[in-house]
């Protein structure tokens, strides 16, 4: 069965620029500088890997939901210096997912919500395969459930 599915990290040009920011200017965009302290808690929202021990990364306001609907919507996110945008294979899920306890919340092309649920990461796949078998599904957005911050998108394969 092919998968109907691709996780697709944020582009990496719109926040090059950042890091050559002092601490002063990245708080005009509400922005601050981390250093990971830990191998699991910084997840990149454009590599969708979690960053290594002593990686630098920004973590800032991003507005992942930007429709003109009731879900229109922004929240904090981990970018890493340097990091590439990942476009999974099809049906692929990485660790920075299948690690955490997952929201993950259907789409229509009107970008009206139609469905959500929380689970483990280990079932974001089987829940991502049945959402996209309703052809009402238009694309996906998964977030950490417990620090609600956007993880990535989800589109059709």
């Amino acid at each position: 069965m092919t998968a109907k599915f691709q996780l697709i990290g944020l582009a990496r040009e719109p926040f090059e620029h950042l890091f050559d920011l002092n601490d002063d200017e990245l708080g005009k965009h509400g922005a601050v500088r981390r250093v990971a302290t830990e191998s699991l808690g910084f997840p990149c929202r454009i590599s969708l890997e979690d960053a290594e021990v002593g990686e630098e990364l920004l973590l800032l306001p991003y507005v992942h939901q930007p429709a003109s609907s009731p879900y229109r919507a922004s929240g904090p996110i981990f970018i890493r210096r340097n990091a590439e945008q990942c476009r999974l294979p099809a049906g692929e899920i990485p660790n920075c997912v299948s690690r955490r306890l997952m929201s993950v919340r259907a789409y229509d092309a009107g970008d009206m919500m139609i469905e959500a649920t929380v689970c483990e990461g280990t079932l974001v796949e089987r829940e991502l395969e049945r959402l996209f078998n309703d052809s009402r599904v238009a694309y996906v957005h998964l977030h950490n459930a417990k620090q609600g911050c956007f993880s990535c998108a989800v589109t059709r394969a």
